[in-house]
């Protein structure tokens, strides 16, 4: 059985089938998805999920590329949503300097409000960054002290990944993994021990080879993990079985 830790069913792509797309997941062996809030209406449509599926779970989050749009209104009704028993994380949340949709500055301040939101939950946190290492680093040691989470969609430096571990956080993989030009990346999946890492699909982005080009779907997180295990030199069965404990400690999972 696998978790996706990391998915956006909520997001319209799935308006024509997601019934038969979240069928399919469970018959294909996943345990769990995670579906995750990214702006004010995927946080409310995520928890809306979360009720209408057993094996659905939900964050609550507003991505950096709305961070611009993210008022104190907004704020208060995530804290009414986090209340919900079946959200396990704030997220997604951080920062996104390749894309800079928000200004940085407030992209930093929401990032920072989030984590305080976290904090008063006691709730991990789905962490976006890109082109962000250095600022996300030192946004999550100085208000994040104490906070456990996951870097989604790892794509920095085996340097980088050592010191999120330090940081009592977990790297998830996706898609990315097993695209012919993300050998760095695959280095990286070497190194780190298996108890630090999540699979993920990021699903309806960045599906996973022999898929790619398709809708990305949580189905495909087996993919995901089949490259783990090849990279790392595992089985499937392992990688498959240490992945999900890992999702269920992180995410509180019963």
């Amino acid at each position: 059985m696998l978790i996706d830790t990391h998915a956006h069913l909520d997001f319209d792509r799935f308006d024509k089938d997601r019934e038969e797309v979240i069928q399919a997941a469970y018959e294909s062996g996943v345990e769990r998805v995670i579906n995750i809030g990214a702006d004010m209406d995927s946080s409310r449509n995520s928890v809306k999920l979360a009720k209408e599926y057993d094996f659905i779970w939900a964050t609550v989050g507003v991505h950096p590329h709305y961070a611009q749009k993210f008022t104190e209104q907004d704020y208060k009704e995530l804290k009414e949503l986090a209340s919900y028993d079946k959200v396990v994380a704030i997220g997604e949340v951080g920062l996104d300097y390749y894309y800079d949709n928000s200004p940085r500055q407030k992209q930093q301040d929401v990032f920072k409000k989030l984590l305080g939101l976290a904090n008063g939950f006691d709730l991990p946190v789905a962490i976006h960054s890109r082109e962000a290492k250095e600022d996300t680093l030192d946004i999550l040691k100085e208000e994040g002290k104490g906070l456990e989470g996951v870097m989604h969609c790892y794509a920095y430096d085996l340097a980088t990944a050592k010191e999120v571990i330090d940081l009592g956080f977990y790297l998830a993989f996706g898609g990315v993994i097993t695209f012919n030009n993300a050998s760095q990346l695959r280095d990286v999946v070497r190194e780190v021990p298996l108890d630090r890492v999540l699979i993920e699909t990021d699903a309806p982005y960045l599906t996973p080879a022999p898929n790619r080009g398709k809708r990305n779907e949580p189905k495909f997180v087996k993919d995901v993990a089949k490259k783990i295990a090849e990279v790392k030199n595992l089985d499937l069965e392992e990688v498959a079985k240490i992945t999900t404990e890992n999702a269920k400690s992180l995410f509180n999972l019963k």
